[in-house]
């Protein structure tokens, strides 16, 4: 426990911690050497001149006094260094965090990383404040007293250790027991937990369905297995309570018999009798609080185990010379990246020069938005290269690569603070006439005029107080204001009324100005618009070209196209759709033979463009 502990720590505050901890091992010495002045103190008050007993009193007096000292340091370092140690750690736990691959972070490992830091770090930092005092006073001090003991008579001690072997391995038993129930009932707290959440949030839709008076069967389900989980490990720990128990009481009545038989031997005198029973009942309490220290113990190791677990993840590296990319155009060089034992681009190729519009379509699944975590390095491909400006992207620096990237996403995560907060978040530095200006660019003006408190108004949090278009023109100023030179947009609309859509497509055409831009999007009134449009498909480039040529080849496109906006007189191929003719002309060669997406002036027709 205490080597991961350390092990977690690292140097800065291992040091600190060792300090306590030998610090907290000489005070449990103490305090068991303090009770051996208990053997001349009774020696003397049972002989014949009990006034021989003052000086030894004085004595004890003194020790107890020094082990009330240390103890009182001990504790205090434990608290120091526990405290120092919470923060330490909220601050390296941090800056591990932001140092992981954002694709690292799901909906699983958000919840986990929220209870570890939370709960589960001051549980495992709080073994040095709470637990490792008691823990190692019950560990050193019956040991110091076992020695006290066979100074004064051999047997005696000898019977008394042999209850160190029997105590140790209990504790084993019931750690090994304890493992598989302890780790099945987190699991279980963790989704009892989710359910309460889930049950809360399907209110609405259980009170318009008319289910009110009913009981929510998936929630009432986990707290059952929550319920048995925390029975099995009550359980499994319960052996190993009576057993301890029953192995101290028997030790010490083995000592009570074995002090009468020698001292009616004639082999020990009375008054080391009693302080031998007497020591003998002062190790009883420390090794009977072994249990609920061990159980505590147990629980702050298996959080240290998930905190050592995200440690060791290995971040994103750095690169010792960082270079500095020569463009903003971005490159796809034969990619081919894995998540998991799922293949979501095989060997993909393409170009998109500075300052040209490049739309990613295909159907759900296809790595739409995979695409773009690539070019922001949310992961590192398995083979092949994505470039920013000619350079690799995992030989760029994050700070200088995220400095050229604005991203806006589909779902938008706002802070729990005012508006202008949150736009800030852009560019940190901004004056309030640049806050301003992006706000009116984004639309955000109208927003602010409806609200009370304006741009002091808050948003809540994630955004709650604000609407889903809202929130879109929050993050499209906030964009706007960073003044990034390469865009991603992923399907930023696809989920807005018209008003607010309206509204945000207004915006997003003033952020795609004069810029690079990636945009993965479902309505085809953005897409359309693009210099160059690729269609993915099961991990490949299926077809690519302009609004028009991908018209008129006939493939997947256009009939997404047809489908998308029937009645608009738009141009279908004369080519059926699916054939072998149109299929063959879509397709794309994947590792050298995709050529750079240049392309000239897009050709429009009124024929062919949806309705804005």
């Amino acid at each position: 426990m205490i080597r991961m502990l350390l092990r977690v720590l690292g140097d800065e505050y291992a040091r600190a911690m060792r300090r306590t901890v030998i610090l907290m091992t000489i005070t449990a010495v103490v305090e068991g050497l303090s009770y051996a002045l208990l053997v001349p103190v009774l020696r003397a008050l049972l002989g014949s001149t009990p006034a021989d007993a003052v000086p030894w009193l004085v004595a004890f007096g003194a020790a107890v006094a020094l082990y009330a000292v240390l103890r009182y340091i001990s504790d205090l370092s434990g608290m120091r260094v526990g405290t120092t140690m919470l923060r330490g750690m909220y601050h390296r736990l941090g800056e591990h965090l932001a140092r992981l691959p954002l694709g690292w972070y799901n909906a699983g490992r958000i919840g986990e990383v929220s209870v570890l830091a939370g709960r589960g770090l001051l549980q495992a930092m709080g073994v040095a404040a709470h637990l490792l005092a008691p823990f190692i006073s019950a560990l050193i001090t019956p040991l110091t007293i076992v020695a006290v003991m066979t100074a004064v008579n051999w047997r005696m001690g000898l019977a008394a250790l042999l209850a160190a072997p029997v105590v140790a391995a209990i504790q084993a038993w019931t750690a090994r027991a304890t493992v598989a129930a302890d780790a099945e009932r987190h699991e279980r707290d963790q989704e009892a937990s989710g359910r309460v959440i889930e049950f809360l949030q399907a209110q609405p839709v259980l009170r318009t369905g008319g289910r009110t008076g009913e009981r929510f069967q998936l929630l009432d389900d986990s707290l059952l297995d929550a319920q048995r989980a925390s029975r099995r490990t009550v359980l499994a720990t319960l052996p190993s309570a009576v057993g301890l128990t029953l192995t101290v009481q028997a030790i010490f009545t083995g000592l009570l018999v074995l002090g009468a038989y020698l001292a009616l031997g004639g082999s020990i005198g009375a008054a080391e009798i009693l302080a031998i029973l007497v020591l003998a009942a002062r190790c009883a309490d420390p090794l009977l609080s072994l249990s609920d220290i061990g159980g505590k113990l147990r629980g702050a190791r298996s959080e240290l185990a998930r905190l050592e677990t995200v440690l060791r993840t290995e971040p994103l590296r750095e690169p010792h010379e960082p270079i500095q990319p020569a463009h903003h155009g971005l490159e796809f060089d034969a990619v081919t990246f894995r998540h998991g034992e799922h293949t979501v681009f095989d060997e993909v190729t393409l170009t998109l020069p500075e300052g040209q519009r490049l739309a990613v379509v295909g159907p759900s699944g296809a790595g739409k938005s995979t695409l773009l975590q690539l070019l922001a390095r949310f992961y590192d491909v398995d083979a092949g290269a994505v470039r920013v400006g000619g350079v690799d992207v995992r030989t760029i620096s994050t700070e200088e690569l995220m400095a050229r990237i604005a991203i806006v996403f589909q779902d938008v995560y706002l802070f729990d603070g005012t508006i202008e907060e949150n736009v800030r978040l852009g560019r940190p530095d901004a004056g309030v006439a640049e806050v301003r200006a992006a706000a009116t660019a984004a639309r955000l003006d109208d927003v602010i005029e409806r609200l009370p408190g304006g741009w002091a108004a808050h948003v809540g949090e994630g955004g709650a107080l604000l609407s889903g278009g809202e929130r879109q023109r929050v993050s499209i100023a906030r964009a706007l204001l960073k003044n990034a030179p390469i865009v991603l947009l992923d399907e930023v609309t696809s989920a807005l009324d018209p008003v607010n859509e309206a509204a945000v497509h207004e915006g997003i055409q003033r952020l795609m100005a004069g810029r690079t831009v990636v945009m993965v999007a479902h309505r085809m009134r953005t897409v359309r618009r693009a210099d160059r449009i690729v269609f993915l498909d099961g991990g490949r480039i299926v077809e690519e070209g302009s609004h028009d040529e991908l018209l008129d080849h006939g493939g997947r496109y256009a009939e997404i196209w047809n489908i998308s906006i029937p009645g608009v007189g738009g141009r279908r191929s004369p080519t059926p759709v699916g054939s072998a003719a149109g299929g063959q002309h879509g397709r794309v060669r994947h590792r050298a033979g995709c050529g750079p997406l240049t392309g000239g002036t897009r050709a429009r027709s009124a024929g062919n463009e949806p309705p804005d």
